[in-house]
């Protein structure tokens, strides 16, 4: 990271490595303290800031076995105990904190399958918000004065463009943004969910008291928004009450037989740098011009084995990615966006979810036929090059 000429790195926190059971009261791990403590040192002793997740996709298998994770209010408490704890331990050194990492598109993901997913949603979400409230609340009131920092969530944007130019597919659109990421900012900056969430789900979506609402609201010191791709939004029909198909929306990556950017060797990202200059620009108008990090974006190419050490490296696909996304971040900042860092995914190759070792996300190739031996690849030496210009 160094070397690159970077200056900040983001990862996240294991809760079960700091508390192995879920709870305060199960014990804490000393040894995944100091791992973490480590990093923290080590990071500000080569000049990067440590931009911290408390939850990324891995909440204790304890809990989820006690009550339900985050199907149940129980976590809140919880959560809070953890993110307590966190902040006491690492706040002396760590500035920036994110309550959780993408919980719209967590919440997503439990409506792809069979009932309850029809409520099972829209319950998950409303506990990640009141945990992400309550945790804010505590930061603010117990360490935010002496430690300096902030804090704010991360959530998932893809951009929606309506397919065509009509009235119905300019509202798809709209209920498209407000379903998937309006379902959280909403609440953390008004204290309500979405008008449109709000008339098409109805009392399948839980209300916030008015304590809550008032806990909710102005929540984010900034909003970590993690932008790959565009879609094509246009006005679906009525279906079966289902969180994929209650904005009545239906979304698609082509129009008339074109694909909306370049398509990549990832099935569902294509290359629409403008996309992000969109959304920023709406984010800006709609709440009230909130601080930004930009805290994914990015593009792989496929592990393709037939390929030397030395052809992988030459990934010509990020280098052009990475160029147009940077060209229309400087156009949003110049309209006034209040954009103040921008992360790529990845650093490294990784293991990206269900698609495993297939695809390459990383700026460094990992060699994992020779003991993970990593090589900077093209795309990092033209991004040190941007960076020193």
């Amino acid at each position: 990271m160094k070397k690159i000429g970077l200056d900040s790195f983001r990862f996240s926190i294991s809760w079960t490595r700091i508390l192995p059971k879920g709870k305060l009261s199960g014990g804490v791990n000393p040894l995944g303290v100091q791992f973490y403590s480590n990093l923290i040192d080590d990071l500000l002793a080569n000049g990067l800031k440590p931009f911290v997740t408390l939850l990324h996709f891995d909440h204790p298998q304890a809990l989820e076995d006690e009550y339900g994770g985050f199907s149940s209010p129980k976590i809140v408490d919880d959560f809070v105990d953890y993110a307590d704890f966190c902040f006491k331990t690492f706040g002396d050194r760590v500035k920036h904190w994110v309550t959780m990492n993408e919980p719209n598109g967590w919440s997503l993901g439990f409506g792809q399958g069979l009932p309850p997913s029809s409520t099972r949603p829209y319950i998950l979400a409303h506990h990640f918000l009141l945990s992400h409230a309550a945790a804010v609340n505590l930061y603010r009131k117990k360490y935010q004065a002496s430690q300096k920092g902030k804090i704010g969530i991360t959530l998932v944007t893809t951009w929606f463009e309506p397919k065509f130019d009509t009235t119905a597919d300019h509202k798809a659109a709209s209920r498209a943004r407000d379903f998937l990421f309006g379902w959280f900012m909403d609440p953390v900056i008004y204290g309500e969910y979405p008008k449109s969430m709000q008339s098409l789900v109805g009392n399948r979506l839980p209300k916030f008291t008015e304590a809550e609402s008032k806990l909710l609201k102005g929540s984010i010191d900034f909003l970590g928004a993690n932008y790959y791709t565009t879609n094509y939004a246009e006005n679906g029909p009525s279906n079966t009450p289902f969180l994929p198909t209650d904005a009545r929306v239906n979304l698609t990556t082509e129009k008339n037989g074109v694909p909306i950017g370049t398509p990549t060797d990832v099935s569902w990202l294509f290359n629409y740098p403008k996309g992000l200059r969109d959304l920023l620009l709406y984010l800006k108008k709609k709440y009230n011009s909130p601080t930004i990090y930009i805290t994914e974006n990015g593009v792989a190419e496929a592990n393709n084995a037939s390929l030397t050490v030395k052809e992988a490296l030459k990934d010509s696909t990020r280098i052009r990615y990475l160029d147009g996304h940077l060209k229309y971040l400087l156009k949003a900042i110049q309209e006034g966006v209040n954009i103040k860092g921008h992360y790529m995914w990845a650093f490294l190759d990784d293991f990206e979810w269900t698609s495993g070792y297939t695809l390459r996300f990383g700026f460094t190739y990992i060699d994992y036929k020779n003991n993970l031996r990593r090589y900077l690849k093209y795309s990092a030496y033209w991004f040190k090059k941007f960076l020193l210009n």
